[in-house]
């Protein structure tokens, strides 16, 4: 849903992507985290902050280091392979970074695809991962077609419910193309996300209409009241309810982890037991399928056709991730932009662990 108005609040500054990503890693390590989470952590959050999904990328550094200090998240975890059969395995994270239990899931998974041409990976005892499109791009650039899902605590109703019931539930796909970048899908299953709320509050505007309620479960439009999120899909939410549940089933049932209503809160205020959250990632390798030199045609012809369909007047199609990975060109040169209240807490970290703050871009 396009409102025109940015996720983030106007920035203050722009830095470097690779001295960005400098900072996080040294501080993470700084805070007691082992090199594989403050990599994997880190990679996570820059996969966001490079593709303008700033609510996921590298905003979330104060918090990570926070919920590892005070105990939530294990700075150094041990994560492993519990069960495996076939084409599928089990993977405890250890009450990790999530990112770490992710990435090295769909490791795992892609490795499953190389023999079996599929690989499934459910994941236990993680934590909040990031962006899902992280985990299925890392797929896609093994050669995979990639799926990474995750629940989450509970933010959005259900369809003429009166209540929190999943969580946003995101849903990735990324898959290969040759001689681009991969077709990338990353969605939430929540009508908005709840920044959006907190930017319309910042902002003093009024919310679209049908995609929050107050706690009393009716549609509101002022974000002051604003206590839980719509499923997507507005009169028909059922569907973007239905979806929600198909996360919940892989990241939770099928992990054996918390459902959404089960899950503590990721703002606290405990901020020292582990949530026990799951998640699940897939890998299908394509020429286990077909010849790979017919996936790569049906993909170049797909996208062509797509992206030269008739379009409404001043309207522009794009196809899943066209629009990231132009932004991400942007920011390639133009910087990460750093909004006033991140830039405040990288100073704190900063001089909590004696690190030098990145100078803007």
């Amino acid at each position: 849903m396009s409102t025109g108005i940015p996720d983030a609040p106007a920035p203050s500054a722009r830095v470097a992507a690779d001295a960005l990503a400098g900072f996080c890693r040294a501080v993470f390590l700084a805070a007691g985290a082992d090199e594989a989470t403050a990599d994997a952590a880190t990679r996570a959050m820059m996969h966001a902050s490079r593709l303008g999904i700033d609510s996921h990328g590298v905003r979330l550094l104060p918090h990570y280091v926070t919920v590892m200090t005070e105990g939530r998240v294990a700075p150094r975890p041990v994560v492993r392979v519990v069960a495996e059969f076939g084409a599928v395995a089990t993977l405890d994270a250890g009450h990790g970074h999530g990112a770490l239990g992710a990435y090295t899931a769909q490791e795992r998974a892609v490795e499953l695809a190389g023999r079996f041409g599929i690989g499934a990976v459910a994941i236990r005892n993680s934590s909040h991962f990031g962006p899902a499109g992280a985990f299925a791009l890392a797929a896609a650039e093994a050669g995979c077609v990639g799926l990474a899902v995750c629940n989450s605590d509970s933010f959005v109703r259900l369809h003429d419910g009166a209540e929190r019931f999943h969580g946003t539930n995101p849903i990735a796909v990324a898959v290969p193309v040759e001689g681009q970048r991969p077709w990338l899908f990353d969605m939430a299953t929540s009508a908005i996300p709840y920044n959006r709320i907190q930017l319309y509050r910042s902002l003093r505007r009024t919310l679209p209409e049908g995609v929050a309620s107050d706690a009393g479960g009716r549609d509101t439009t002022d974000a002051e009241v604003a206590d839980m999120l719509a499923p997507l899909g507005g009169a028909f939410g059922f569907k973007g309810a239905g979806l929600a549940g198909l996360v919940e089933i892989l990241s939770a049932v099928l992990t054996g982890m918390k459902l959404s209503v089960e899950i503590l809160p990721m703002a606290g205020p405990d901020l020292s037991t582990p949530r026990g959250m799951g998640a699940f990632v897939l890998a299908l390798r394509p020429e286990a399928f077909l010849p790979a030199d017919d996936f790569r045609d049906g993909m170049t012809r797909y996208l062509a056709a797509l992206r030269g369909s008739r379009t409404v007047p001043g309207g522009t199609v794009m196809a899943p991730g066209d629009r990231e990975w132009a932004e991400a060109d942007r920011r390639a040169v133009a910087g990460i932009p750093i909004d006033p209240a991140t830039a405040e807490a990288f100073a704190r970290l900063g001089a909590r662990y004696a690190i030098a703050v990145p100078d803007p871009a």
